[in-house]
């Protein structure tokens, strides 16, 4: 696992570790303490958003995304290859699209923030333009080399 990659994983970590304990700390301290965590709800919704979009990139990094492989496997070796590159010139396209217009969502919602917590908006959208962008990144670099071409599925 190259440097950029154990980076990611350890931020990826971090955020579901908050996951966890926002909601928890949220159940304790509303049924022990008898205090509400004001804005608990919707700093989790963050976490997801951020924990989602933060790992997408270390999925199709890693080939774990759906590829249909049986049904691949099945095929001629010529097709497969080139259901492999449809594939990933597919993908560069949407995740780099999907990319493009969240960054143009962030330019024009640069003063609007959540309404409890004042989450600033493009902190949410932040972490979706990371994965997206990563992803047509890494789909990019899978032009030469898909992670699927590597694997050996028995038929």
């Amino acid at each position: 696992m190259r440097v950029p990659e154990r980076i990611l994983t350890a931020f990826v970590v971090i955020v579901m570790a908050g996951l966890v304990l926002v909601p928890t700390a949220q159940v304790i301290m509303r049924g022990v303490f008898v205090l509400p965590f004001i804005g608990a709800e919707e700093f989790t919704r963050f976490l997801l958003i951020c924990l989602i979009f933060c790992a997408y990139p270390l999925v199709v990094e890693n080939g774990e995304n759906i590829v249909m492989g049986e049904f691949k496997a099945a095929m001629p070796k010529r097709l497969r290859g080139i259901v492999n590159w449809t594939i990933s010139i597919t993908a560069i396209g949407a995740t780099g699209f999907i990319a493009y217009v969240t960054a143009t969502n962030i330019s024009k919602n640069l003063t609007n923030a959540t309404p409890t917590l004042g989450i600033p908006f493009w902190i949410f959208l932040g972490a979706t333009l990371f994965g997206f962008a990563g992803a047509a990144l890494i789909h990019l670099l899978h032009l030469r080399k898909p992670p699927q071409a590597d694997t050996n599925i028995a038929v």
